[in-house]
């Protein structure tokens, strides 16, 4: 890519795959990472602030603002991803507590010092639970002036994980995703339909695994223990997940997306969470008798270059 950095908060769970991408986000030179903020999600906020300093520490990441966010959603209690992640949220590595601290005020303050302070406007990536965001456009709607717009990783059109229909950060808190599509600015749903299909190659992961450098063999044990098929097999592929989401932000050509509209469960029950994606291609019977709803329209992920974005992310990472 050509020009200037991309101006990008992170606002993340970290999470094995958030950790792969705070990864490449750091080690991108078209990414300009501003802050990163934490909120509860894959493990207990705390927790989450421990493995993002973690992780820029491993990576050498230069000083970059941490804060601590929200410690539950707007209503859910906090439903953790442990059994997916590892008790400590970052596969149980044993990796070594940070010496790095976050700043001195929460996430939503972050933010809005941050986006009100850059030059250029800022592309927020949200890989996590969306309640921060939805408490900074609450808070202060003034900063969405100086929003480009957000690519978030949540969401699903088919097939959920949380529950049959509701991926597992929308259905962590709902009414927060719910405020984040009506955030007035232009938004990019990287949701499972995409998610799941970005798969490191198992000789990849095995090099990353072997490496001498201490960040590539936390990606490569980071990557098998997203393995997908969860077989035990000895050279598993790996998962990019969320590190999706942030290569779409500096190669948004490697996904192919719809401006379609979206809207979110939130009444009680098996529908709760799932991200309602219209991909009708004209009105139906309920709007013909009872009139179009305003819903939000989103550039929904519905298809990836997978080859592309790992190509894009190893090349990046091992850089």
């Amino acid at each position: 890519m050509t020009g200037q950095p991309i101006p990008v908060i992170i606002d993340c769970d970290t999470g094995v795959d958030d950790a792969l991408a705070l990864l490449f986000a750091v080690r991108h030179p078209g990414i300009d990472l501003r802050a990163i903020t934490c909120v509860a999600g894959n493990t207990d906020v705390e927790g989450v602030v421990r493995n993002t300093l973690t992780v820029l520490e491993q990576a050498g990441a230069p000083e970059i603002p941490v804060a601590r966010g929200a410690e539950r959603p707007l209503i859910e209690a906090v439903r953790t991803a442990r059994h997916v992640h590892g008790e400590d949220g970052m596969a149980d590595l044993g990796l070594p507590a940070p010496s790095r601290t976050a700043v001195d005020m929460d996430a939503v303050t972050l933010l809005r010092r941050e986006i009100l302070a850059s030059p250029r406007p800022v592309t927020l990536v949200p890989t996590a639970p969306l309640t921060n965001i939805a408490l900074l456009l609450r808070t202060h709607p003034e900063v969405v002036g100086n929003i480009e717009r957000i690519v978030f990783m949540g969401g699903a059109v088919a097939t959920g994980n949380a529950t049959p229909v509701a991926e597992f950060n929308v259905w962590h808190d709902p009414e927060a995703a719910a405020i984040l599509l009506t955030a007035g600015v232009p938004i990019t749903m990287y949701g499972l339909d995409v998610f799941k299909r970005v798969l490191v190659p198992a000789a990849d992961v095995q090099r990353l695994r072997k490496s001498s450098e201490p960040s590539l063999r936390m990606a490569g044990e980071l990557l098998a223990h997203r393995d997908p098929d969860a077989s035990g097999d000895p050279t598993p592929t790996g998962g990019l997940g969320d590190a999706g989401a942030v290569c779409a932000v500096v190669d948004p050509a490697g996904i192919r997306t719809e401006l379609l509209p979206v809207e979110v469960g939130l009444a009680p029950g098996p529908g709760r969470g799932q991200t309602i994606v219209d991909r009708r291609p004209r009105p139906g019977e309920s709007e013909i008798h009872e009139g179009a709803r305003e819903q939000a329209l989103v550039d929904v992920a519905l298809d990836v270059d997978v080859e592309r974005y790992v190509k894009l992310y190893l090349s990046t990472v091992e850089r």
